[in-house]
Parts: structure tokens; sequence; C-alpha cells
């Protein structure tokens, strides 16, 4: 059943505070490896992705819904933090507010990821595809942190979950088997892109 317009912006903001906060817990209560999860761009990711999911239709729904629980979410994860002592000026930071961008930016795109994921053709494919891709990017690096010997032991553990999160995921979602190969196949060059991508957000952010 498609959710009206009220609800999608109820959901919308509620779900981002208890994404955000959530999300704080877990990093500080849950144990390693699964702590990381809270830890994860991905996890945020998959989220707007599954909101727009849930909507079903109207990719201007989808996204701006999706857009407004990751920028909800950052405010709201910082909120948290204020239960270890940290300062409340971080909830307006250059940091938070960067956040929040990018949180507008996958919001937009997971959000739309998960109506195409409702629909057909070949936007389903590729909606189907995309928070098996976020997973599969965010798995190679972990991968290139567990070849690192300065880096803590264990990194292969999140790598086995991103990967095994990524397929259940298509599997929840993808429905026939045909169209479960299609999007682990596009979700592969995705995921590279997506690599890519955060390899250059990242440089220009360290430069400014």
């Amino acid at each position: 059943m498609r959710p009206g317009d009220r609800t999608v912006a109820l959901a919308s903001v509620v779900g981002g505070f208890l994404l955000g906060f959530l999300d704080f817990c877990s990093i500080k209560w849950l144990p390693f490896p699964i702590a990381e999860l809270g830890n994860s761009i991905a996890t945020w990711a998959v989220a707007a992705f599954f909101f727009g999911y849930w909507v079903r239709s109207g990719r201007l729904r989808s996204a701006l819904g999706a857009a407004v629980l990751l920028v909800v979410a950052v405010p709201s994860y910082y909120l948290a933090a204020l239960l270890q002592g940290d300062d409340l000026a971080v909830l307006w930071a250059p940091s938070s507010l960067v956040w929040m961008l990018f949180g507008v930016l996958a919001g937009v795109v997971f959000g739309t990821g998960g109506t195409w994921a409702r629909g057909a053709g070949w936007r389903q494919v590729v909606g189907i595809a995309m928070p098996a891709a976020v997973f599969f990017e965010e798995a190679a690096r972990f991968a290139g942190k567990a070849t690192d010997p300065d880096y803590p032991a264990g990194a292969w553990w999140n790598v086995a979950i991103d990967l095994a999160l990524g397929l259940l995921i298509v599997a929840l979602t993808g429905g026939s088997l045909r169209r479960r190969a299609l999007a682990v196949a596009v979700a592969v060059p995705l995921a590279a892109a997506i690599l890519v991508s955060f390899a250059v957000a990242g440089a220009a952010v360290s430069s400014a």
C-alpha cells in the first residue's frame, strides 16, 4: 500500500532521528565487528534506499523524503554524542554541514533507487543493485585495510559482513533469479564507480 504524503513526511523526520541516535549507540555499545555498521556510510545509504522502497512510487517523494531522513540523522547522531560529553557546538560545526550535504546527495540518489527497485526494466535492475554496490564498495575498502599491517586485525570480518549484506538485499528485493544475477553483475561496476567517487571527494575535502 502506497503511504500518504503526511506519513512519508513524518516517517522521514522520525526515521532520521532514530537512525542518527541508534547509529551512535551501536558504535558505542555493540561489539566489533557489528559496531562498524554504525560507522558505515553504506548503512545510511541503504537506509535511504529502503525508505524509497517503502514509499513505493513517486520519485520526488522518495528522493526528498530520503534526503530529509539523512539530513535529520546528522544532528541526531551528534545529539546522541552529547551522552559522552561532546560539545553542543558540534551540531553546527562545518563537518556536520558537510555530512548534511552528503546526506542530501545520498538521499536523493538512493531514495530514487529504492523506488526504481519497485519498477520494471533496466531501472529496476539498477535500483536493486545500488544497495549491494555500496556494501561491495565498503567491503573493498575494508579489504584494503585488512592487508595493511598497521591496521587492527579483524577487517576481514567486515569484508564478509558487507558482502553478505549486499547479497542478502539483492536476494530480498530482486525477485527472479535472473533479475538477482543481473543486479549483482551491475553492482560490481557501480561499486567501482562509488569507490572512485569517494576517493575524489576525499581528496577534494582534504585539499579544501
